[in-house]
């Protein structure tokens, strides 16, 4: 906000800049800069009461405000629940790709196992709480919530699933659910899964996430499911999802998660989303930032690339102490 009012202070200072001649003029100048705040203000506000999506991310991000988002069952977010993402930008640009900086770079790769066009396959690892879905304990969620998702189409069902807590009579215990699918999921999936290897990879324990999975993944586009035991620990993060389980050459991985935390692993494969919430039905993050940017990088022989010119994790993991010792580049040698 403060930046917000130096630049308000600017641009006033250059609407009272005239000619000395005439102090009506200067005072009426005046007048008209700050009618025109005034007015930008007043159309910010009106696009927030609509619920626009595209253009809140840029004006919170604009004016540095954090993102807040309802607590959910979500264990990925336990390690990190002051998190605010990264917004993802709106075009991807194809020219002019930055290299990482020197100790950063990825090591080559072997050209052995490739396609007829020399590009080896696609793989996108996505997580699922807050990045495909959003989970809630019925019992716990505001019957607010449910109606504002229903009147604006939002997909969403009821779910039992088995917890690690014992009942009184020493039985598993039982939770009811209510998840709230991300808007255009099962389209996004399909599409994505006609130019890439889907696999899931969660934070959140088999007995939650399996139904879970099943009910949203009907056409069974998942390649592999990897849940809570197939991540490790660190000593900055519990949770982190390391990818060199999956493949020695990551050229062609990427992950999306809401929570950049769980790759600082391989902080060059990474894609952070924004989070969804069922408070926020008009989302259109999927087909709208995801799909384009995962298209641009299908195309690519080596991901880490485009993904560092887009978001410069490497140094937001520095700003956050963790140094690059850290991270592992693995590649086929």
């Amino acid at each position: 906000m403060a930046e917000l009012a130096q630049q308000t202070s600017t641009s006033t200072d250059v609407y009272t800049t005239g000619t000395p001649s005439s102090g009506g003029s200067k005072n009426n100048t005046v007048w008209r800069g700050l009618l025109n705040w005034l007015s930008f203000f007043f159309q910010v506000f009106i696009q927030l009461l609509k619920g626009t999506p595209s253009f809140t991310t840029k004006f919170l991000s604009f004016t540095h405000f954090r993102h807040r988002f309802l607590l959910s069952s979500s264990p990925s977010l336990d390690s990190s629940p002051s998190f605010s993402p990264l917004p993802v930008v709106d075009e991807v640009e194809l020219d002019h790709l930055e290299s990482p900086p020197s100790h950063l770079n990825t090591p080559t790769t072997n050209n052995n196992n490739k396609d007829d066009e020399g590009i080896g396959k696609f793989t996108v690892v996505l997580d699922l709480d807050e990045t495909l879905v959003s989970a809630y304990e019925t019992s716990s969620l505001p019957a607010s919530i449910i109606d504002q998702a229903k009147e604006a189409g939002l997909m969403c069902f009821e779910l039992e699933c088995v917890s690690v807590e014992k009942d009184y009579d020493g039985k598993p215990k039982v939770n009811h659910v209510t998840v709230f699918e991300r808007p255009n999921l099962k389209e996004f999936l399909k599409q994505i899964s006609e130019f890439a290897d889907l696999i899931l990879f969660t934070a959140g324990l088999e007995g939650y996430a399996k139904p879970l999975v099943d009910i949203i993944d009907t056409g069974n586009l998942f390649k592999l499911r990897l849940y809570r035991p197939s991540t490790c620990s660190t000593e900055y993060r519990e949770h982190v999802k390391d990818l060199s389980c999956l493949s020695k050459d990551l050229s062609r991985t990427v992950i999306v998660d809401n929570n950049p935390f769980s790759f600082l692993l391989q902080p060059l494969n990474g894609i952070p989303c924004v989070p969804f919430v069922a408070g926020q039905p008009r989302d259109d993050q999927l087909l709208e930032v995801l799909l384009p940017l995962l298209k641009h990088l299908s195309l690519q022989k080596d991901v880490r690339p485009v993904l560092y010119e887009r978001f410069h994790m490497p140094e937001w993991f520095e700003k956050h102490g963790i140094p690059a010792c850290n991270w592992t580049y693995n590649s086929v040698s």
